[in-house]
């Protein structure tokens, strides 16, 4: 038995009749179902091959939005890809099996003909002892999550049936576990996240400007806050629909990110109200930004069936002391936002302290 078979308290392809494999499988599969990422990449790359007798293996995650597979943990002794595009072309064997969502193994990967893998596509063969394989996409729901791939087959040519067996099981339990992961964090950003605009919600904004103002106090330097409130939203409402009115909510909260930078932090604190925390920033500056927001936002119309809706913005800004509470920061500013509104909307105003 190997060092690394010990030390994980496994035993080798050959040794399996004398533990069954139920036997082996089972605290396996206890420590994939978890909500951990680095320990499923953990026990994929070091326990699993030594289960199913493979000498290498990676396990990459799919980010699906941008289409790229992640690598997350790998044993090789040489360099392998960090990142994989899946539009790359001509794919390679991994992104033709998230392609095709079907397991690719083969005993040898040079005469294998479904899909063809040409030698080409394959950047690393020369550093591997065998031509045997197992690439297995990582599946929860129907959508691929990521990939595990298995080669240098330890004994024999190629994997055997039960192998095979134990491939596809593996592949599943690990499928499941990465698909439970993106649940729990889509739960967890909506929690914190307003569902009409993808921007912090009220109570998040609170736990943030709280959490600045600690920053502040530790390493010195001031915020600016701003309120900004969408002209006229009510008439929109009225006149077309709370459709068209959730549109320019929309629509304003993306040209509000336009206008700032990825330091700063937006929220929609109310109905059609937002607000906006500038960390480490003088009134100067925030002012400059409070002026690119009002010009954004009046630039061009939203369009609604046809119908150009005109668009403005007010705002209230003030810069705040790390000793300032929370509540303080959002009145004054709200103060501010209040006479913005008085004085004309579509404009900007300064909290002003009473001397």
């Amino acid at each position: 038995m190997s060092e690394e078979s010990k030390e994980c308290g496994l035993n080798t392809p050959d040794e399996l009749p004398k533990v069954s494999i139920l036997e082996q499988v089972t605290p396996l599969a206890r420590q994939i179902n978890c909500l951990d990422i680095d320990r499923i990449a953990d026990v994929s790359v070091t326990k699993v091959p030594l289960i199913v007798g493979s000498r290498f293996a990676s396990f990459y995650a799919l980010d699906e939005t941008n289409g790229i597979l992640h690598l997350i943990k790998h044993n090789h002794p040489f360099p392998i890809n960090k990142i994989v595009s899946v539009s790359q072309n001509p794919p390679s064997p991994m992104v033709m099996a998230v392609k095709s969502k079907r397991l690719i193994l083969t005993g040898n990967i040079d005469t294998h003909t479904k899909p063809v893998i040409r030698r080409s596509q394959r950047t690393y063969a020369e550093n591997y002892q065998t031509a045997n394989c197992a690439i297995v996409p990582l599946i929860c729901h129907e959508r691929v999550v990521g990939v595990l791939n298995l080669a240098d087959k330890t004994a024999g040519e190629s994997f055997s049936g039960e192998d095979i067996a134990l491939i596809e099981l593996f592949g599943q339990l690990i499928g499941a576990s990465l698909g439970n992961i993106r649940l729990f964090e889509k739960t967890q950003r909506q929690a914190t996240m307003d569902g009409l605009t993808g921007l912090m919600n009220h109570k998040t904004f609170y736990e943030t400007l709280e959490r600045e103002l600690w920053r502040s106090r530790r390493h010195g330097g001031t915020i600016s806050l701003i309120m900004a409130d969408i002209d006229g939203l009510k008439k929109i409402n009225d006149s077309y629909g709370h459709r068209a009115g959730d549109k320019v909510i929309r629509e304003i909260s993306q040209r509000i990110r336009e206008c700032i930078r990825q330091v700063d932090l937006a929220a929609r604190y109310g109905g059609d109200e937002f607000a906006i925390i500038l960390p480490n920033t003088e009134l100067d500056a925030a002012m400059i930004v409070c002026q690119r927001i009002v010009d954004t936002v009046s630039r061009y119309p939203v369009i609604w069936q046809r119908i150009q809706i005109p668009l403005s913005i007010s705002l209230g800004v003030g810069e705040y002391g790390a000793d300032t509470n929370p509540e303080d920061i959002t009145s004054r500013s709200d103060q501010a936002l209040y006479r913005a509104k008085l004085s004309g909307k579509n404009t900007v105003r300064v909290f002003e302290a009473v001397k």
